[in-house]
């Protein structure tokens, strides 16, 4: 047995029959659950050291032996078996699933230079046809060696969920068992040869029934694709993997009546009519790329078209796609395009490689949208856009999002990833391309307030819990679980420092090089950090460390001014909590943008950035004319914790005097949370929040910010927005959700009570002229975010008048901002006139057909405070729009039950853990992806108090020991547990 854990899969195909002997001539000693257990142990340990998957082969042939040995079993124990086999193989606990490890990164062996598909449409299957041709690298031109072993090599192409109908290397058919193995996650050919073959096969998938929405999918009678992380193995046998990068050539014929449009990557080369009513079309990709670039499209759709100029003369056709009854919701992504294009020729230097450029638009998906070359399939929910459906942030959504998708056709599919463990090289980098092209299309201070705001509520919160891990991953289970804020937002903030230590052009110098000397490879984030530092002549060797540790740093902050010699001296800090696997950190490379402010309010000098690269450093400033408050991380400029003792006035006199918008915000909520971690503390010792009063320098704060003219619309109305739930439990051990809950009721009702007359006059002052036609401009839409947030207080006082106010702009609303936030102000307060208007909303989308705002109408109330709300949700459940398996409708009720209901979410009793780990359960049969999200829930479950601790854990348990739990939400199951 210790020899069986290190053979190779095909070693222990061959002792097929040794070991069925083994298990029926010793079955006294060796029982059917051994022989599952040896299994697992052998599978997995022959795995580890060469990165291999577990065996295929072997699962069968043990499992046969062991129903074989069942008889010997129960004979030989005196006819009463303690367990049969066949109960044996159905209930023995699954084994882990595997992890896969940066460190055992190898190249594949084989570079795949073309990738034939053909595609026959069917009504109840889809028939794939592929052909691959397939070059030894030893053979190739590029590329190590391909190592051997003493069986000879193999090609092991990933493949889920599909029937092989037939497989052939260079036209003869391969045969099952002698040229070829097949299970449920590979197809390996056993001896394939050592020059350049074709290996066609061919595959039937079935499309309607496939409710995880990856790979080849039906959404509302359409077809589309999704294959990033690991999709495109569903579609077809290949070795799925980001570094196998291939030219693709696509064929799709299907029904001319279901399906009239046909679309997939590159450019159209031919179609024509087909017998029986079908036609096809042919589209080559000239550009290589990876697999999980792969998109097609079939469906029933409606769509417009334009035209971009690139910067060489190259006339682009654009067109945007989605079902016929929202062709009057596309014009705003139209637009976002061609002003992303432009921006990046302007902006990088970047311009448009294809004749064609395709945004299709579909109501099932996964996640926002996928860069696909050429063909972006998008979420409706990051494209749809018309004043009477979609909200200022969603207008700036679809902005931000069409923007992201364009800006990966460089960093992402021109430029791609090695492996998936360097995500954050496509992802932050574009992250940081679409925040830096929003703030340039709207407001900048703005922008970096929203931007900072999803760091500290989302980021901070996963740098502290048991998902924490670095922006490069060492490893996964589910890739799909590691698409996370920390990879995505805090790769943006790395890049981001990058431009903070290299300036601009230094910036834009390195990121020239990058694309320049990686064109057309899959790379590492070192490939783009050596970038950087050569096109710049610096040393960032340090500064790898953003990659390798996670957690947040924290930078303690002590000044000391000598009025004598006119010198101020900063010392500053660094420290880093452990995580994960990483319980002591090294010092990161930290750039602190630092200004002095005088008393006056005034600069002593321009803003410097300070190098933080050491555990302790000091700073000294000169010429210094009086003691200065110093303003230090300006813009965010790293995502890190700042701890500096400040006094409220000190706060105050910030807020007031900044000339640094972020760090004006700042200091206007680090005010407020001090205010209301005071008032949670008091609730948790039990005292009422009816005996609770506000301090009146808090209430004079705030009415300052307020009434000042001068402060632009938006930043006075993010500044006038108390931090939430999610933000302020970060500061507060152990976190008493009721008590955090109390003080931010307490607060807002106060606020509203003591400065009803200011708010109302605000109110009406934002109040739009008649006729004024609908707007996106910062100005437009930063006096409808205050007028909104005015409202949000006002209606927090819950009297009539309050609830007339509500009414009134939900009848007068010209936009969607206007209608939601009157809808979303009433829907925490019961009475007729919620009901009347939460009746009219939804039957107004309803008779429109405007899925989106059917499920605005959902979160609205899923988020709503009150006794009930569970009840509420579980009846919206059962509501006639409900739908289980669209992921968009499933994010409305249920997850944002979990994430913006925190009063009702922990609950004392349970019940809204229990729910929450209920559909956890559920949903994870049908969609993995999206329960695997969801699970996030109990992520914080050790930072509660100890009640709700208890009741967590015991949720999370019951979700991880689930029988049949998938992968994805196993992995989040167990790391929070872990």
């Amino acid at each position: 047995a210790p020899e069986i854990a290190y053979l190779t899969p095909e070693a222990l195909v061959r002792m097929r029959a040794r070991l069925l002997v083994l298990v029926s001539t010793q079955a006294a000693l060796f029982s059917p659950c051994a022989a599952l257990r040896l299994h697992t142990a052998a599978t997995a340990r022959f795995a580890a050291p060469v990165g291999l998957a577990p065996s295929h082969a072997a699962s069968p042939f043990i499992a046969a032996a062991a129903l074989a040995a069942a008889p010997i079993v129960s004979r030989l124990r005196g006819g009463s078996a303690l367990m049969s086999a066949q109960t044996a193989v159905e209930d023995a606990p699954a084994a882990p699933p595997k992890e896969i490890f940066r460190k055992d990164y190898r190249p594949y062996p084989y570079i795949v230079e073309s990738v034939h598909l053909d595609f026959n449409v069917q009504a109840e299957e889809t028939i794939v046809k592929s052909s691959l041709r397939l070059v030894p690298r030893s053979e190739g031109k590029s590329g190590t060696k391909r190592e051997r072993d003493e069986e000879g090599t193999k090609l092991e192409l990933n493949g889920e969920d599909l029937t092989l109908k037939s497989l052939e290397l260079d036209g003869t058919a391969l045969v099952e068992g002698t040229d070829y193995t097949v299970d449920a996650e590979f197809l390996t050919v056993l001896k394939p040869p050592n020059s350049p073959f074709t290996l066609t096969s061919v595959v039937s998938i079935k499309p309607q029934l496939n409710t995880q929405l990856s790979g080849l999918y039906a959404s509302s009678g359409n077809l589309c694709t999704q294959c990033e992380a690991e999709g495109f193995r569903r579609i077809t046998y290949f070795p799925d993997r980001p570094d196998v990068m291939s030219k693709y050539t696509v064929r799709v014929e299907a029904d001319k009546a279901k399906y009239p449009v046909l679309l997939s990557n590159g450019n159209e080369i031919a179609k024509g009519e087909a017998e029986g009513g079908r036609h096809w079309a042919e589209f080559e990709d000239p550009f290589r790329k990876p697999s999980y670039l792969f998109a097609l499209v079939a469906g029933d759709l409606a769509g417009i078209e334009d035209s971009f100029v690139t910067m060489s003369g190259n006339k682009v056709r654009l067109a945007i796609w989605s079902e016929h009854e929202n062709i009057d919701q596309l014009d705003w992504a139209m637009q976002s395009l061609k002003d992303s294009m432009k921006w990046d020729e302007e902006t990088y230097g970047r311009e448009y490689d294809l004749d064609v450029y395709h945004i299709v638009a579909v109501n099932d998906f996964n996640m926002g949208a996928m860069e696909n070359k050429g063909l972006n399939v998008f979420n409706t929910a990051c494209v749809l856009a018309k004043p009477s459906t979609a909200t200022d942030a969603d207008y700036e959504r679809v902005q931000g999002v069409v923007a992201h998708e364009y800006f990966h056709n460089w960093s992402g599919n021109r430029v791609t990833c090695r492996d998936w463990f360097q995500l954050t090289l496509k992802e932050g980098l574009t992250v940081f391309r679409d925040q830096h092209f929003s703030a340039d299309m709207t407001s900048e201070a703005v922008k970096r307030i929203e931007d900072v705001r999803i760091m500290r509520s989302a980021q901070f919160l996963q740098d502290g819990g048991p998902m924490a891990h670095p922006i490069r991953p060492e490893s996964y289970i589910a890739m799909d679980n590691f698409y996370t804020v920390t990879v995505y937002n805090k790769g943006a903030e790395v890049i981001r420092m990058y431009r903070t230590l290299l300036g601009a052009d230094g910036f834009r110098k390195g990121m020239d090089l990058y694309f320049e000397r990686h064109d057309g490879e899959a790379v590492t984030c070192d490939d783009f950090r050596a970038a950087m530092a050569d096109a710049n002549g610096v040393d960032l060797t340090q500064f790898e460390r953003w990659y390798t540790q996670a957690g947040t740093p924290t930078v303690s902050a002590k000044g000391e001014y000598d009025a004598t010699a006119k010198k101020y001296t900063l010392t500053l800090s660094q420290k880093t909590a452990a995580t994960p696997g990483q319980p002591t950190k090294e010092p990161f490379f930290i750039p602190v943008q630092t200004a002095l402010l005088l008393e006056d309010g005034k600069l002593h000098e321009p803003p410097k950035v300070l190098q933080l690269t050491q555990a302790e450093q000091t700073f000294v400033f000169e010429n210094v004319p009086s003691a200065p408050v110093p303003s230090l991380l300006r813009g965010f400029s790293a995502p890190v914790r700042l701890q500096i003792e400040r006094s409220d006035a000190t706060l105050a006199f910030l807020a007031s005097n900044e000339d640094d918008p972020f760090n004006r915000w700042d200091a206007s909520q680090q005010l407020a949370t001090r205010v209301l971690l005071d008032l949670a503390s008091k609730i948790s010792s039990g005292t009422s929040p009816d005996d609770l009063t506000l301090p009146p320098s808090f209430v004079d704060a705030f009415r300052a910010t307020l009434t000042d003219g001068g402060l632009d619309p938006s930043l006075k109305s993010y500044s006038l927005t108390l931090p939430d739930y999610t933000t302020l439990s970060q500061e507060m051990s152990p976190v008493d959700p009721d008590a955090l809950c109390g003080a931010l009721k307490t607060a807002r009702k106060q606020l509203a009570s003591t400065l009803r007359a200011d708010l109302a006059a605000l109110y009406d002052k934002l109040a739009p002229p008649a006729g004024q036609k609908f707007e996106v401009s910062p100005e437009s839409v930063g006096r409808r975010r205050l007028r909104n947030c005015c409202l949000g207080y006002l209606a927090k006082l819950a009297d009539d008048e309050a609830k007339a106010l509500c009414v009134a702009q939900f009848d007068a609303a010209t936009c969607m901002t206007e209608s939601i936030a009157a809808a979303v102000a009433l829907s925490s307060l019961p009475g007729k006139e919620r009901d009347q208007v939460l009746g009219t909303f939804y039957e107004r989308a309803k008779a429109n057909k405007e899925a989106l705002v059917i499920n605005k109408w959902f979160a609205l109330q899923a988020s709503a405070e009150s006794p009930d709300a569970l009840q509420v949700v579980k009846g919206l459940m059962e509501h006639e729009a409900y739908d289980a398996t669209n992921p968009n409708r499933v994010r409305a009720v249920v997850q944002t039950f979990a994430s913006a209901n925190p009063g009702a979410f922990h609950a004392a009793d349970g019940s809204g853990y229990k729910f929450i780990a209920d559909m956890v359960i559920d949903i994870d049969k049908k969609n993995p992806q999206v329960a695997a999200r969801l699970c996030n829930a109990f992520g914080q479950w050790r930072k509660y108090k100890e009640d709700r601790k208890v009741l967590m854990q015991k949720e999370l348990e019951r979700i991880k020991d689930s029988p049949k739990l998938s992968k994805d939400t196993f992995e989040i199951a167990s790391r929070s547990l872990a």
